[in-house]
């Protein structure tokens, strides 16, 4: 039962975001730069973590 309302799930949100595609594509070209911008803010925080623990926590 779980794993049906998953696929379920998973096919709700790729209508989603084709319905969003196909109705405002610069809007959906917004959201995916949103995102991108957070992943690489994001890798950023935790190279500069990273680089703070190589300095022995300074």
């Amino acid at each position: 039962m779980a794993v049906n309302a998953k696929r379920i799930a998973v096919y709700v949100l790729v209508v989603f975001v084709l319905y969003v595609i196909i109705t405002d594509p610069a809007k959906a070209a917004d959201y995916v730069q949103i995102g991108f911008e957070g992943i690489s803010d994001a890798a950023k925080a935790i190279g500069d973590f990273m680089t703070w623990l190589a300095n022995g926590g300074k």
